[in-house]
């Protein structure tokens, strides 16, 4: 990797990792759900800037020699294959599949695990 891109993501994912220890902190302490679900959206927003650096770096130079030895085909099924697992290009998976179910349905206004912010669990 090119040192100013080894650099970059480096940073990037340094502070991507301190700002996902405070989110599980969150969690721990029972935070309101949507301020969790705003700082992992930053989270998430942190790693695709470190995914577009790489991505940066692989185009200068893995692909950019691969075209120079004529390994076009190659080098685009490889990139396809390896962006196919970017949600930003391929999309979110809406089958639901890794959230787990509680069997309770929606929670009404009485659950201790739904409450606003400033205010404090009731376990």
């Amino acid at each position: 990797m090119k040192p100013e891109h080894r650099e970059a993501a480096d940073r990037r994912l340094r502070t991507a990792i301190g700002h996902l220890q405070g989110v599980l902190r969150m969690v721990e302490n029972d935070a309101y759900c949507p301020e969790i679900m705003k700082q992992l959206s930053a989270v998430q927003g942190s790693l695709e800037r470190v995914n577009r650096i790489v991505l940066r770096n692989h185009l200068e130079t893995c692909v950019a020699t691969a075209m120079r030895e004529g390994k076009d085909e190659e080098i685009v099924e490889e990139l396809m294959t390896a962006l196919k697992f970017d949600p930003t290009i391929t999309g979110p998976d809406v089958d639901g599949a890794d959230i787990p179910d509680s069997g309770k349905g929606v929670p009404d206004a009485a659950d201790s695990s739904c409450h606003a912010p400033g205010s404090h669990s009731h376990e």
